[in-house]
């Protein structure tokens, strides 16, 4: 674990990085991490004199990597990935590219790592979202903000099952929810539950969107929305709730005054590629996860 000081230079670091590079290096997962660390994650840094000069960190064999921009062809990243690879020893590794930027594509590609998962982040403007969308539901089914301390185990569970195939949002916990119910952008007026029946009354939690509004300077120079994460329980497809969801989450963000929406999508989930191209969304960015297996793997 980093110590205090530590963390405020990694964090110094992360901006220059992120001005030089007009991406983020770090996930929001890696940036929460840094901050409140986690059972047996390991973070490296290396200096160049007395500066820091780079930074990583490895959890459950998922890394992130960032050199300081004034640090760079000094070979600290190659250094970096050396340490990674043996602070995984004999496990696989991947390691995030956030940005897609050619000199990690050269870096991790000579030490062995191929490009294995690709995250495009759409985005599309919120001017032409309607303002007021009045979506067709079944007659016993609503929508209610979150309601945090009551509501977290019924969400869990279904985010549980709409993500089961994917390796990180499938897997949140109740503390991982907590540490973004601390966050100064959590707003659950902007959390959408759609609830069959009275949720407090033995109603069933069928899907939800959750918003987010990155503040400026964060993922640009004015304020940001973002579906965050919309999902519909598996047991509650073919009720068009995903289409309600999203009008409803782009509505309030529009509504919060933002000009502008992101999202986060798999490259090789095609349908839903398809689905938010169809509806004004455009690609903006490029991550790629690349991927080694240990020495005679």
């Amino acid at each position: 674990m980093t110590t205090g000081t530590d963390v405020l230079e990694v964090r110094a670091l992360l901006r220059a990085a992120a001005t030089a590079d007009g991406v983020r290096p770090l996930s929001e997962e890696g940036e929460l991490r840094l901050q409140h660390g986690s059972p047996g994650g390991v973070d490296l840094v290396v200096r160049d004199g007395g500066d820091l000069a780079g930074y990583a960190r490895l959890d459950d064999g998922t890394a992130e990597l960032v050199v300081h921009p004034a640090f760079r062809r000094r070979g600290h990243g190659t250094t970096l990935v050396r340490r990674l690879v043996e602070a995984a020893a004999d496990r696989p590794l991947d390691v995030w590219a956030h940005g897609d930027l050619p000199g990690s594509a050269e870096l991790l590609g000579a030490h062995g790592f191929r490009r294995a998962r690709v995250l495009l982040q759409l985005r599309r403007d919120l001017a032409g979202v309607d303002p007021d969308p009045r979506p067709e539901l079944p007659a016993d089914v609503h929508v209610l903000p979150f309601r945090p301390g009551r509501d977290e185990d019924a969400w869990l569970a279904v985010n549980a099952r709409a993500f089961d195939w994917h390796p990180e949002q499938g897997r949140m916990t109740r503390a991982d929810l907590a540490l973004r119910e601390a966050e100064p952008w959590f707003d659950p007026a902007g959390f959408l539950m759609a609830w069959r029946g009275d949720p407090d009354a033995g109603g069933t939690l069928l899907g939800s969107h959750w918003t987010k509004v990155h503040p400026p300077g964060d993922a640009g120079d004015d304020a940001v929305g973002e579906i965050y994460v919309l999902g519909v329980d598996p047991a509650a497809q073919g009720m068009r709730l995903g289409r309600a969801l999203t009008d409803l989450g782009l509505a309030h963000l529009r509504g919060r005054g933002l000009g502008e929406v992101l999202l986060y999508v798999e490259e090789d989930n095609a349908a839903a590629v398809r689905l938010y191209e169809g509806r004004g969304f455009r690609r903006f960015a490029v991550d790629v996860s690349w991927h080694r297996e240990p020495q005679g793997g």
